[in-house]
């Protein structure tokens, strides 16, 4: 499916001058996420509407790395965070409430106070401290 008429994603690519648009090339674009958890919190979206990273073709998930590398790039001498988590979330059960295929670049900044070690672990709490039982 090229489009959907309902998918908050799929009118970005088609208004060249969608101020959301921050880059592109010939099978996906990035985004700032409209609802960020940290400063730059970015996505990178595959131009063809598809629910699953696992559905698109090797060119459209090699196109989504590309972007993946660039905003990275593009953060990291913009705001200059301490690190990063990607993630996709793949299906309702992991999260998903769009269902359109997305990567998620999340900056992370040092937090004093703010312990982060578990990561991505922490979508599901009770598993991710795993050290303090070392």
């Amino acid at each position: 499916m090229d489009a959907s008429p309902t998918c908050p994603f799929c009118g970005i690519h088609q208004t060249p001058d969608d101020s959301r648009l921050l880059q592109s090339n010939e099978h996906a674009f990035l985004i700032r996420d409209g609802y960020p958890v940290s400063e730059g919190h970015s996505l990178i979206i595959p131009r063809r509407h598809t629910g699953s990273f696992f559905d698109l073709t090797p060119a459209e998930q090699e196109a989504m790395f590309a972007l993946l590398e660039q905003a990275k790039v593009d953060l990291d001498n913009t705001l200059r965070p301490a690190g990063y988590n990607i993630g996709i979330n793949e299906g309702a059960a992991a999260g998903q409430t769009v269902p359109h295929c997305h990567m998620h670049l999340i900056p992370r900044y040092d937090e004093p106070g703010k312990d982060p070690r578990g990561g991505v672990r922490w979508v599901v709490p009770e598993k991710a401290d795993y050290w303090s039982g070392l």
